[in-house]
Formats: structure tokens, C-alpha cells, sequence
């Protein structure tokens, strides 16, 4: 594998298109001083959307220009926040409970925690959920199952706290235990949001066409839950293609996920397991997202029209980060104000959820570069959201 740094991969596939830096920078609608900086190694490494800018306008896939992945690490507030969590998964020894842990004990303690996982509320989870993993490591074979479904969710929390790392280390572990082929699909497709958020691409395709090849049902007789599991391999996959700068293979992908969705008929919404929420309105979202991904604000706007604004819960699976593509969109569309409405929308639903989104600070960041004046509540966002000026 080439061990050549971003500026001379992007250089390289430049010269060979026949571009100056003028060009490339016309054609991605990234700055000339950005490439210019990215070229000449001012620069080591940028943000994902801008390398899909600049893979869409070679004419490669994003992986090509790739160097490391594009993945915050999170900060040290919140690495402190879970380091009990993070011990609990490598087997550290906890306090010592009062007695021994039965299955149908456990089971009931993860199912009376799932609307603390529905409503980000991370602080309390990162209290309750130590001592849940050790109670489920300590069932032993007879813990398998729930223990792949307290693992599954921490791999799912550990991921939205962009603790990377340790989620690939709980979805493994989600996997080995898992003996369902429904749970291991939906198992897989956190993975692979988890590998998404990594800015690795090629690995996200490749494990989500596998596990959507083998868990395609037959839609005559298809289940809601075996059409959700499928959904959402495909709409993963879709995520995964229009990042790599592979429209055709998006809509494709997105196009199988629509038609589960249409034969579903309606959102499917398991009230045990709000992760396998799926249906027509999911889809439609990430349609949006994708839009928003190839920068057609115009269309998200269009899409965010017919998606219902009720009924649907405030969770980082579906409406939150659809708003936040909305919000995105308007500031393409330099209505700041109503994308600061929808920011003050999301935090009043889910604050502890769109204090670790980086895409909410960007928007932030950019409303407050283009204001000569800040209200007091944008002052006030600003310093919640962590925006370093």
C-alpha cells in the first residue's frame, strides 16, 4: 500500500486529470488556499466531506485520497466520563455485588434501561452500565444472549460518545455471543455506523454487502423484523457509497432499502429495541442525508417537507440527525436563523446527544462566523456546544 502523504496522492491524481490547483478548487468548491495548503503539506489531513469534494471532482473514490481516518477522538471530559464503562468491557473488577447475578435478573435490568439508551442520557447510562457488563460477563454461557444485547448497546453508546476504540471492542465481543441471526445483523449494522464515523469506507462496504446478501429475505413472506434488518444493511451501504464519491452505488442501495420500506407499509418501531426503528419515514431521511452529503441543500429542504414533524421519537437514529442535516442545509442556504431554531430544537430534546455531534458545532461555527452580533442564546449555544473560537 502507498505510503504517500495526502497533498501527493491529491496532487498526483490532479496532474493526471490535466488540473491546476485553480481548477481542482473551481470544480470542488474547496478553497485554493485549502488545497493549496493540502498539497504543499501545510496540511496532513482534513475533514471527510471535504476529501469526497475533492474525490468527486477527480473522478476517484474518496478511499483513494484517504490517509488515516477522519475521527475525532473524544475529548478528555468525556473519556473520564466513561472510563468505568471502558473497564467494566476489559474485565476490570468492580465493587463486589451482594449477590450472585441471575439471567432473568440482568434482562430485566437492560430492558428497564432501554428508555435511558431511546433518550441519550448518557450520564445516567455511563452509571448504570459498569455494573450491568459485569453482571452480564458473570452469567457465564447461560448470559450469552443478553450479554450480546448489553454489549451491542454500550458498542452503540461507546460509538456516539466517539470512543472508537472501545465500541469496536463491545460490538466484537456483541458478536462472539450472539446466536441469533437477526441480532448479529443488527450487531453488524452499528459496526458498520461505527466504521462509517472511521472514515473507512471500503471496509464499510464490503461488511455491509455481505451481511445484506445474507440476511435478504423473501419479500413475499418477509417479517417486519427481517425487512428492518435488511433496510438497514442496505441503507448503510448506501451511506457508505455516497461518501466514497459512488453516487450509482447509493441510489441502487437506497432504492432496495425503499422497497423493504414500502412492503413494511409503515415505521417499524420495536419498543424493546428502538435501534431496529425502520420503515418509509427512515428511509426518507436518509435520502436527505445523502442530498446532503453531495451538497444539494435545496433537495434536503424538499425531502424535510414530506417527512412527518410528529410522532416520531427524538433520537439519534432518526430525527436528530435528520434536523441536523436540515439545519445544515439552511445554512447553505444562509438562513442561519432558522438553522439556529432547529440547534435549539435538538438541544431541548436531547442535550447530552448534540453536545458530542461535531456537524452541530460546524453549523455553530458557522453561524457565528457570519454574524457581526450574537445574541445572548447564540453566546449561550456556543459555549454548550464546546466552540472553540
Amino acid at each position: 500500500m502507498s505510503v504517500a502523504s495526502l497533498g501527493e496522492r491529491i496532487q498526483a491524481v490532479r496532474k493526471r486529470r490535466g488540473l491546476t490547483q485553480r481548477d481542482l478548487a473551481t470544480l470542488s468548491g474547496v478553497s485554493l488556499g485549502l488545497v493549496r495548503k493540502l498539497e504543499q503539506g501545510e496540511r496532513e489531513d482534513t475533514r471527510l466531506e471535504t476529501l469526497r469534494k475533492l474525490a468527486t471532482a477527480l473522478r476517484v473514490p474518496t478511499t483513494e485520497l484517504v490517509v488515516r481516518p477522519d475521527a475525532d477522538d473524544a475529548p478528555q471530559e468525556t473519556l473520564d466520563q466513561w472510563a468505568p464503562v471502558r473497564a467494566a468491557l476489559v474485565g476490570k473488577a468492580g465493587p463486589e455485588p451482594e449477590e450472585a447475578p441471575t439471567a432473568s435478573g440482568v434482562a430485566l435490568a437492560a430492558q428497564n434501561a432501554m428508555p435511558l439508551f431511546a433518550q441519550d442520557a448518557f450520564t445516567e447510562l455511563g452509571l448504570l452500565l459498569p455494573a450491568l457488563i459485569r453482571d452480564a460477563d458473570a452469567l457465564g454461557k447461560q448470559g450469552r444472549q443478553i450479554r450480546s444485547r448489553v454489549l451491542h448497546l454500550t458498542g452503540w453508546l461507546l460509538t456516539q460518545t466517539r470512543q472508537f476504540d472501545a465500541a469496536e471492542m463491545a460490538l466484537q465481543r456483541a458478536l462472539d455471543d450472539s446466536a441469533d441471526r437477526l441480532d448479529t445483523a443488527a450487531t453488524v449494522n452499528t459496526w458498520c455506523w461505527l466504521l462509517i464515523r472511521q472514515g473507512k469506507l471500503e471496509k464499510t462496504l464490503n461488511l455491509s454487502a455481505q451481511w445484506a446478501d445474507e440476511t435478504e429475505p423473501r419479500m413475499s413472506r418477509a417479517t417486519l423484523a427481517e425487512l428492518s434488518a435488511w433496510g438497514w444493511l442496505l441503507l448503510r451501504h448506501s451511506t457508505a457509497s455516497v461518501r466514497n464519491s459512488e453516487p450509482g452505488e447509493a441510489d441502487d442501495a437506497l432504492s432496495l432499502a425503499g422497497a423493504a420500506a414500502t412492503r413494511m407499509g409503515r415505521e417499524f418501531a420495536p419498543p424493546a429495541d428502538f435501534l431496529r426503528t425502520f420503515g418509509p419515514v427512515t428511509v426518507a431521511m436518509k435520502r436527505a442525508e445523502n442530498a446532503m452529503i453531495e451538497d444539494h441543500p435545496d433537495v434536503v429542504l424538499s425531502l424535510s417537507e414530506q417527512i412527518p414533524s410528529e410522532g416520531l421519537l427524538p433520537t439519534s437514529n432518526n430525527r436528530n440527525r435528520h434536523r441536523l442535516d436540515v439545519a445544515k442545509a439552511n445554512v447553505k442556504l444562509r438562513r442561519r436563523s432558522e438553522a439556529f431554531e432547529i440547534l435549539q430544537e435538538i438541544r431541548n430534546a436531547s442535550p447530552q446527544w448534540i453536545v458530542n455531534q461535531r456537524m452541530a458545532r460546524d453549523i455553530m461555527g458557522n453561524i457565528v462566523a457570519k454574524r457581526r452580533t450574537l445574541t445572548p442564546e447564540m453566546r449561550e449555544m456556543a459555549d454548550f456546544l464546546r466552540l472553540e473560537f
